[in-house]
């Protein structure tokens, strides 16, 4: 769940049409009308990408009248195909993947089972990426590919980046190689899969 506090507001005589900040919006929330940014309120969840990222300080964070809640809810799905799907994609369900709004796997996976097939529709549906919007991808992405979907990045957008790999995924040679160096992937993938396998919420 992410409380939403403030929005990202266009003060319109001082922006310049540069087209920027809707390519680093994770919700997809500003968009460029007559060579100006405009906001959509609904869709914002004042991450402050377009406010840090615009070089002629055209957009500031105003506090909302009264705050708003994004969540999705989890307990109207059957804890089975939640828990599946979160596991499937290396994830506790009850694991946090978005620090900055506090977003667990599971509230993820019900928005992909309520219809989310990008990071963005899960962002809207979950909070998720509402913060520093950086490392949170990862996991949107993991799991909407454990679900078998394969999204594609929004045109000319910033928003996000290919999936990396996890300690599951790396080949056997680079294992090889850095085995005597220090490196013990094996036990970590072994810790890794009792955490996901935990029955502990």
């Amino acid at each position: 769940m992410k409380n939403i506090t403030l929005l990202a507001t266009v003060h319109a005589e001082t922006c310049n049409g540069c087209g920027i900040c809707p390519r680093v919006c994770p919700t997809l929330a500003v968009t460029m009308v007559d060579h100006k940014a405009v906001v959509d309120e609904t869709r914002c969840f004042a991450c402050s990408n377009c406010e840090q990222i615009c070089d002629s300080r055209a957009i500031t964070m105003e506090k909302l009248p009264t705050a708003r809640q994004v969540s999705v809810a989890v307990d109207d799905l059957p804890r089975e195909q939640v828990d599946q799907l979160c596991r499937k994609a290396g994830f506790h369900p009850s694991q946090i993947v978005c620090y900055c709004t506090a977003t667990r796997a599971e509230e993820v996976a019900a928005a992909i089972f309520k219809g989310a097939q990008s990071p963005e529709e899960i962002s809207l549906r979950t909070g998720l990426r509402g913060g520093c919007s950086v490392e949170c991808l990862q996991p949107a992405l993991r799991l909407l590919e454990a679900a078998g979907i394969s999204p594609t990045p929004v045109k000319g957008g910033w928003q996000w980046y290919g999936r990396t790999p996890t300690v599951q995924e790396i080949p056997e040679a680079v294992k090889a190689k850095y085995r005597n160096r220090g490196f013990y992937f094996d036990e970590d993938v072994k810790l890794f899969e009792s955490v996901v396998q935990s029955d502990r919420r």
